[in-house]
Formats: structure tokens, sequence, C-alpha cells
């Protein structure tokens, strides 16, 4: 399905490491923003199989590396949704570590969210983005949320997942996850509720603004968003 004449299609991208509430902060914008939105979840573009050279000392995959997902895939339909053109999301099992026969439609909506840990990683996917968004939230925080997701959601042991933590989350996170601080627009900590309400304030004036038909011509700073906004207090 293509918008319709004259409408803008944005894309926000929101990263963070695991734990870090990305599809909680997500939701909290989805909620707040004027007319349709569509949400990408990064999570879904897991390779069908974790690669064997991934595998941590363990055995375990490592899902904190960039080669663990499908960017080929990834970059396609975030094109696609850019070019007004509905697409069919993969469906990701992580009690199986494996891709399903499912598939979830992701229509081209005036919005869409794209949220997940290397969601500002890849130059050419930055390129698409109008507004990017990094969660910066204390390591401690973040490993109890995922401690508590994954056992309680994803049929995970806690040794299991305190192993995992140790062994590649952790270090992935300083090595790969963190750096993509230095693109984003917005610094985000962990109380959202403001920043979710001035990033949909912000982007509510995207959608309302009606003299411009390439989003990329705008410019940040029309809408009052100085490189690097620190929301930490908000």
């Amino acid at each position: 399905m293509k918008p319709q004449r004259g409408t803008l299609l944005y894309m926000i991208g929101i990263a963070g490491g695991s734990g870090s509430g990305k599809t909680t902060f997500t939701e909290k914008i989805q909620s707040r923003l004027n007319g349709n939105v569509s949400v990408l979840h990064m999570d879904s573009y897991y390779l069908p199989t974790p690669p064997k050279h991934l595998c941590s000392k363990s055995s375990k995959p490592n899902f904190d590396h960039p080669e663990a997902f499908d960017w080929d895939l990834l970059k396609l339909h975030l094109g696609q949704l850019k070019n007004g053109e509905s697409i069919e999301s993969p469906v990701y099992d992580f009690k199986s570590n494996s891709r399903t026969q499912d598939t979830e439609c992701v229509e081209a909506t005036s919005v869409v969210l794209f949220e997940g840990i290397f969601s500002l990683y890849d130059p050419a996917i930055r390129e698409l983005l109008e507004i990017m968004c990094f969660l910066h939230v204390d390591a401690d925080i973040r490993f109890t949320r995922r401690l508590h997701r994954d056992v309680q959601e994803r049929g995970r042991s806690m040794d299991s997942v305190i192993a995992q933590y140790y062994e590649t989350v952790r270090p992935m996170y300083m090595k790969f996850l963190d750096p993509q601080k230095q693109y984003a627009d917005f610094i985000v900590g962990e109380e959202t509720d403001i920043a979710a309400s001035i990033l949909a304030a912000k982007i509510n004036e995207l959608l309302e603004y009606k003299g411009c038909h390439d989003p990329s011509a705008v410019g940040l700073q029309r809408f009052g968003i100085d490189k690097q906004e620190d929301l930490h207090g908000a």
C-alpha cells in the first residue's frame, strides 16, 4: 500500500542495548503521534539460523554481533517502506533460535518507527532516517531487564542468561552498540515519558509541515533538533 499523494513518509531510528527499553519507548512515541504509524523490529531480522562462527565459548549464539543479522533483507525492506511499499517482515522464534515460516505485514504509513540494537549501525540505513535516537541506560538496569525478559518470555534459565551476558552481551555492547551514540540526534535516559512527548511533538510538527515534499530538505534545525540533544533528564 503506497502513501496517498502528498503524504510524507518519515523513518525514526531507535537504538540501544538489550534491555534499554527500546520497545517500550517506541510504544510511548507511537501512542503520542498523530496519523498512521508502523513499527519495524530489528529483532525480526536475525539470520534464519545463528552463524556458527559467532558462537560463544559455551557454544551459545551471539545475538549481539552485527553479523547475526540479515542485513540484505533488512535494507531491502527499509528501502521498500521508504518508497511507499508495504513489506512482509520475517518472524523470529527466540525459544528455538530460528526464523519461522510466518511473516508479518508492515505497512508504509506516514511514520515508521524502526527499533533495534543496531538500528543506527549501518551507514546506508542511517541515510533513510530523519531522526535518530539512542537509549543510554545504566548497565545494571539493562541487565536486570534482560534477565527478567529472557527467563519469563523466552524460556531461558537464569544461569544461562547470566553466562551469556558476560560472554557476549556486555563485550558486544562496548564494542559495537555504544559507539552508535555518535550518530544520534537524541540521547535518551532511563526516564522516557517526557522524552517520548518531546520527540512525538517534533515528529507531529514534521507531519504538519506542508511546504516540503523531500524530508531530507527540511533540515533538523528547522524543528529545533540540535545535534546532539541530551534527554537524560527528560
